[in-house]
């Protein structure tokens, strides 16, 4: 079995992994969370990709008195309410970090919920310069690979610099204006898991003015779903190479499991390791964990996000 047939397979077997990817494309209820409040930014423009909802959430207390950090995370839909997911779950970030803050374990921050693009999840969430480093015919396969017998995979060309240019030049400055929050890169991180761990870090390396920090949670590394005779994962790490932030004034978190579709991760993840320190990565900026037994959903990420946010906002 070739690999771009292997990759489907593995792909149609595990769907319900994909963050988002059922349903993803179709309007969802303004999300209820626990704990805060959500302003919802219906539709929200773009001239370079397609609008989509974006949800602001916003600790209890939010005051414009107060200054606060930013967190973007990928994937939305996905964080604060189970009861509209397409999964029933949720990485219940509402919770985390509320009850981080009211430890002091955090500083006071908002998180902004963008919505992933329904179909177009891969196209804009996989990282453009290394797509384009691929041999021109693996890219053509790719382009050609389908999720399930009535959907492709990448819903057209790769186009997530155009994604990275709505967060950063049209979704960024509105928050800014509209918020009471820092602007600069000491208080604005980005996080997303799989895919959106692989847009993460590309949205810290090709933004680094922007970007303070990034965790990438079960990074998806392969980029499609084997390991066998693929080249996209030297791809990302000849990119990471030269277009990693300076480590004197960034951060990056990485971590996964080893169940499920992070069973896939662990010696990738090593090979990224090597690069982080080639750069000059120490444990005073950068740090890898490993959760054993640990499967790619969000119930999983939910168990430990007190870990990465941790790592972003402490209070220092």
């Amino acid at each position: 079995m070739t690999v771009l047939k292997t990759a489907a397979f593995i792909l149609a077997a595990m769907l319900f992994t994909a963050p988002g990817a059922v349903g993803a494309d179709t309007a969802t209820p303004v999300p209820k969370p626990d704990i805060g409040s959500i302003q919802r930014l219906n539709t929200f423009p773009s001239v370079h990709v397609p609008p989509r909802d974006v949800d602001v959430w916003l600790p209890p207390g939010y005051s414009g008195k107060t200054k606060y950090a930013v967190l973007y995370m990928q994937d939305g839909q996905m964080l604060f309410d189970a009861g509209i997911t397409w999964n029933k779950q949720e990485w219940r970030a509402d919770e985390t970090a509320a009850r981080l803050m009211a430890e002091g374990k955090v500083r006071p921050f908002i998180i902004v919920g963008i919505h992933n693009g329904g179909p177009r999840r891969h196209v804009e969430y996989f990282p453009q310069k290394p797509f384009e480093a691929l041999p021109d015919d693996f890219r053509r396969q790719l382009l050609g690979m389908n999720r399930n017998p009535q959907q492709v995979l990448f819903d057209g060309e790769v186009d997530s610099d155009a994604y990275l240019k709505f967060v950063v030049e049209e979704l960024k400055p509105y928050i800014d204006s509209h918020f009471s929050v820092y602007t600069g890169p000491e208080n604005t991180a980005v996080m997303g898991s799989s895919m959106g761990g692989l847009i993460s870090m590309y949205a810290i390396s090709e933004y680094p003015e922007v970007f303070g920090a990034a965790a990438c949670i079960s990074t998806h590394w392969p980029g499609i779903f084997t390991v066998d005779n693929n080249p996209i994962p030297q791809a990302f790490f000849d990119y990471m190479r030269t277009a990693l932030p300076d480590p004197a004034t960034h951060r990056m978190y990485f971590d996964h499991g080893t169940a499920t579709l992070d069973a896939l991760y662990p010696s990738l993840q090593v090979r990224a390791d090597t690069v982080m320190r080639q750069r000059g990565y120490t444990d005073a900026r950068w740090r890898t964990q490993v959760f054993p037994g640990t499967e790619h959903s969000e119930q999983a990420w939910a168990a430990r996000l007190d870990i990465p946010l941790q790592f972003l906002f402490r209070p220092d």
